[in-house]
């Protein structure tokens, strides 16, 4: 899988959790919704939590291998948090030539410890993917050990 492939994956997925999580909230919180109760949220939140998680994952290593700017890798970041928005990152970046049929570590020689990591995943793909599972699996349980932000 291409980093163009798996950026626009886990981007779609993203966005999709989030509308999915938005329509739940809008039956559970909306006295006028057609419908009423808490099954949307209860399905969605985890899912789209996950995807969150996900998608910040693959969000970093893909700008590890395509060398992002530091600047490019916040905004791709910062765009899984209002609803949609990783979609449309998702389309800015690959029109300003960020997001490359062909994964650039495969082939180059790693500089930074960052590039060794993900390089390490893109030559060894089933190594990588666990790994990527591993990951998302172990960030989404300390979020939920730490839990909601307390204000």
């Amino acid at each position: 899988m291409s980093p163009l492939r798996l950026f626009r994956a886990v981007a779609v997925t993203e966005a999709i959790t989030w509308l999915g999580l938005l329509a739940g909230m809008l039956v559970k919180y909306v006295p006028e919704a057609p419908f009423e109760g808490e099954v949307g949220v209860q399905v969605f939140g985890p899912l789209h939590g996950i995807a969150f998680v996900a998608y910040c994952v693959a969000t970093v290593a893909v700008a590890v291998d395509q060398r992002w700017s530091a600047g490019r890798t916040a905004l791709g970041l910062v765009s899984a948090v209002p609803p949609l928005m990783t979609v449309w990152f998702d389309r800015h970046v690959e029109r300003r030539d960020g997001l490359d049929l062909r994964w650039r570590l495969r082939s180059s020689e790693p500089r930074t410890l960052a590039e060794r990591v993900v390089g390490f995943g893109v030559r060894r793909p089933g190594t990588g993917l666990a790994v990527g599972v591993a990951a998302v699996g172990l960030l989404t349980a300390t979020a939920l050990v730490v839990g909601p932000p307390v204000g």
